[in-house]
């Protein structure tokens, strides 16, 4: 049987009729486990605009669209690593829809991107983010893989302005491929960034890094493109973004923590 893992966005149509199999308990908003007709093997996370809680910093029911544009972003720069995605009608209403990676019901293990481990024994080649305690009182470490497909999630994140980036929102599936989900609280004008992925602060953006951004520059540079987000950002939010892009671009390197907002969420994990 197929899986959510074996399908190429190309591949998947998220147009079908939604049938509800149950709520997401953990969710902060409204956000149900479907499945589409059109993928009777896969299941889709639905997050419908009317079960978002309201926000101080974020306009009301802005959540699903701001979902949706981070796929986009993540099609348009060439990092493919947020499900496929798209803004629709639904049973509860018009809302996010999002193919679900793996089988909610029918978990594995798989590389963890995001790990805790005891105080002072970061493994190699993974990078430290900060220093904790657990309930029972055991100093513990907050650490975050190295590794290449990471680094670039990191740099989309900062393009996107996350403000919630936490350790279970990177996934891989059983093929080892990183996706990124969870990105209602993205692209506020506002600088916001809030992640677990620090390990590059400072450090010189890749080559490949830089092409993305590059790539994402010029899309947003073109009429069609601009329009697609214009459908589901505020024009204030869209503008900010390109000038992330563009001081990015400039500066050439991971940005640091902002002493002005909070720099990891919480949870972290």
């Amino acid at each position: 049987m197929a899986t959510s893992a074996d399908r190429t966005p190309s591949a998947v149509d998220l147009t079908g009729e939604i049938e509800v199999l149950g709520r997401v308990a953990e969710s902060s908003n409204l956000a149900v486990i479907a499945r589409v007709s059109t993928l009777p093997d896969a299941h889709v996370i639905y997050k419908p605009i009317r079960g978002e809680r309201p926000l101080w910093d974020f306009p009301d029911g802005t959540l699903a669209g701001r979902e949706v544009a981070a796929h986009v972003v993540s099609e348009l720069g060439g990092w493919d690593v947020v499900p496929p995605t798209v803004l629709r009608d639904g049973p509860l209403g018009p809302g996010s829809v999002q193919l679900w990676i793996g089988d909610p019901f029918d978990p594995v293990a798989s590389d963890v991107v995001v790990d805790l481990v005891p105080e002072g024994q970061t493994p190699e080649g993974w990078h430290e983010v900060l220093d904790g305690e657990t309930p029972g009182g055991r100093a513990v470490t907050v650490v975050h893989s190295g590794a290449d497909d990471v680094r670039s999630l990191a740099v989309l994140d900062a393009a996107l302005n996350n403000s919630d980036r936490k350790g279970s929102h990177c996934l891989r599936d059983r093929d080892g491929r990183l996706w990124a989900i969870d990105h209602g609280v993205t692209f506020s004008p506002t600088p916001k960034l809030r992640t677990v992925l620090w390990g590059w602060a400072g450090e010189c953006l890749t080559g490949a890094d830089r092409a993305r951004l590059e790539r994402l520059r010029s899309a947003l540079a073109d009429d069609m493109d601009r329009a697609r987000l214009l459908e589901l950002l505020p024009e204030p939010d869209v503008e900010a973004l390109a000038l992330r892009v563009q001081r990015l671009l400039e500066r050439g390197v991971h940005p640091y923590p902002s002493h002005d907002w909070p720099s990891v969420p919480w949870p972290p994990l």
